[in-house]
């Protein structure tokens, strides 16, 4: 099996997809069609991420969740504040 060796690089564009990612999630609430709550499946599939992805992001503290019983759920706003709060500029030149 190769190996794959993952560079800053690598992980900065993965950052970068993600963030974008979660940018679309958040215009979907702004036009009305996103709920004020996502169970983990939902966050899941639209940021089209596995579940592994999903749990470290939790574990490291980059997207806030609240457990009820079992399940989990993330609020459309706490998203939005991660975005806000990780957001990238690019200098060109």
């Amino acid at each position: 099996m190769p190996v794959s060796i993952i560079t800053p690089d690598d992980l900065r564009d993965f950052k970068i997809e993600l963030l974008d990612d979660i940018k679309k999630l958040l215009n979907k609430q702004v036009e009305g069609k996103l709920k004020k709550y996502l169970k983990s499946s939902e966050v899941m599939d639209l940021l089209q991420i596995s579940p592994g992805t999903l749990q470290n992001l939790r574990i490291n503290g980059t997207l806030p969740y609240t457990k009820v019983g079992g399940i989990i759920f993330y609020e459309s706003e706490e998203i939005k504040k991660v975005m806000d709060n990780n957001r990238v500029h690019h200098k060109i030149g």
